[in-house]
């Protein structure tokens, strides 16, 4: 609660606490009678995600919260992040600029909301009585039909679908939604009710479910791990929007419910590469710290590396910002999580089996590839959407693929660690060697510059992902 009407003694001790804890306020007028500093809400409410020092405690983290002149919305103590809201402009101000970042400020002072995180070509058809397996070029890519004949995975593994949220009533996806483990986190804070993680405007979420777990019941479509569980949580708002609290929510609440594996098919807003420094390096190290704290419980993170086109090994160069402002790119600019050490980045290939044009690439960056679809071809992938089924493209649709091969490794190799499983990911892929003609419209140029060698390259990491591979002894 605001701290505007307290006692002498509780004034003195106020000042005390603020103190100690550093808390850098400053003069907004003339001090109360009590000795506070009077807070100006305009009426707009902002979320702001905060870092504080480890080992601050969540009653010493909502104090400093409350005496910038906002309200706690959740605090996660292993990693010493914070969510709150305020009204009063100043909040960042008043509690650090350098601790203190809302995307929702930027995208209002730019006049900037929402965007598509992924190139959609609807259709397909809406039928699910009819198999529709044979469309699935993807899953022959991966061998994900040889697999199954082996194992279709455990129920004992339970893989998150950090997105927009799963329609749980699809024919495909009823079997394999865990609701006691699903929950919304667009506001920062975990909520279980069943309106916070069904999905609302989108349907990114329930598509990339099907690429995962759809059932292997002669219907519809099939998923790469059909026999495993999903979770759906909820990172991006109805706008398309994925704010940085929402994915520290997500993968906290990962590393708190016995996920495996964390699939993450979008990029943090509001920037498509996160800088390490300024007011960027709030965003950058909440999510680093939230993506290191899932890997250390044992969540296996696979993201999708982004449809940017660029190569994320050397970004360079200047890019305008939500608001038009000119941003300068160096090294410590990200992808996030996809960027993250002990992330499995993913690319994206076309029934040809070469980088999809949109794709963003790197040498050192890109772990795997895998099915992502090429829209110049007129192939994106089939998967599940409320109330049938439609094909996309995007990187979106390539990380899936990786995150159900890693489940089928996470059954086939109980108890195995994120890096184990990791590591069985990148030996198992099949080598994809660079293209020696990469020019996709024809125009005489190479439209982008795949280095590396076959084994290990900047388009494709260290090949495809393999699903037969990871369910062979």
């Amino acid at each position: 609660m605001p701290l505007l009407r307290l006692t002498k003694a509780a004034a003195v001790s106020a000042v005390m606490v603020a103190a100690a804890l550093a808390v850098p306020l400053i003069a907004d007028g003339e001090p109360l009678e009590d000795g506070s500093l009077p807070c100006h809400p305009t009426g707009a409410q902002s979320r702001y995600l905060v870092l504080f020092t480890e080992g601050t405690s969540p009653e010493g983290a909502s104090h400093e919260m409350t005496l910038a002149c906002g309200s706690t919305v959740a605090y996660y103590p292993e990693i010493a992040v914070g969510v709150a809201t305020s009204g009063d402009p100043r909040f960042a101000e008043r509690i650090g600029r350098d601790r203190a970042f809302s995307t929702e400020a930027v995208e209002a002072a730019s006049g900037r909301h929402g965007r598509q995180s992924a190139p959609v070509t609807t259709g397909g058809g809406d039928d699910t009585a009819v198999d529709r397996s044979g469309e699935q070029w993807d899953m022959d890519l991966i061998k994900a039909g040889e697999a199954h004949a082996l194992s279709t995975g455990s129920g004992d593994v339970l893989v998150g679908v950090l997105d927009s949220g799963i329609d749980a009533t699809h024919p495909d996806l009823a079997h394999a939604v865990d609701a006691s483990k699903s929950a919304g986190c667009v506001s920062g804070k975990a909520d279980q009710s069943p309106q916070a993680w069904a999905p609302t405007t989108s349907v990114h979420g329930t598509h990339v479910a099907g690429i995962i777990a759809a059932a292997d019941d002669g219907l519809g479509i099939t998923g790469v791990a059909p026999g495993v569980r999903l979770a759906s949580v909820k990172v991006v708002d109805d706008d398309g929007t994925v704010r940085p609290e929402s994915v520290v929510c997500g993968l906290m609440w990962a590393a708190a419910n016995g996920m495996a594996v964390a699939n993450n098919s979008y990029f943090v807003d509001p920037w498509p590469l996160t800088c390490d420094r300024g007011e960027e390096h709030v965003v950058f190290e909440a999510v680093r710290r939230a993506a290191d704290h899932a890997t250390s419980r044992g969540v296996l993170t696979v993201a999708a590396a982004s449809n940017e086109e660029r190569d994320l090994a050397s970004p360079s160069g200047q890019t305008a910002g939500p608001g038009g402002q000119w941003r300068t790119l160096d090294s410590s600019c990200r992808v996030l999580p996809a960027g993250l050490r002990g992330v499995v980045a993913v690319s994206a290939v076309g029934p040809d089996r070469v980088k999809a044009g949109y794709s963003a690439y790197g040498l050192g960056v890109i772990d795997v590839t895998a099915p992502g679809g090429e829209q110049s071809s007129g192939r994106c992938v089939l998967s599940t959407v409320p109330g049938g089924y439609a094909q996309v493209c995007g990187t979106s649709m390539a990380a899936p693929h990786v995150s159900g091969v890693a489940a089928l490794l996470a059954s086939t190799h109980p108890g195995a660690s994120p890096q184990q499983l990791m590591r069985l990911l990148t030996s198992q892929a099949t080598s994809i060697a660079c293209p020696t003609d990469y020019d996709l419209d024809g125009a005489g140029g190479q439209d982008a510059y795949c280095s590396g060698y076959a084994p290990f390259n900047s388009f494709y990491g260290h090949g495809m992902v393999d699903a037969l591979a990871a369910v062979t002894p």
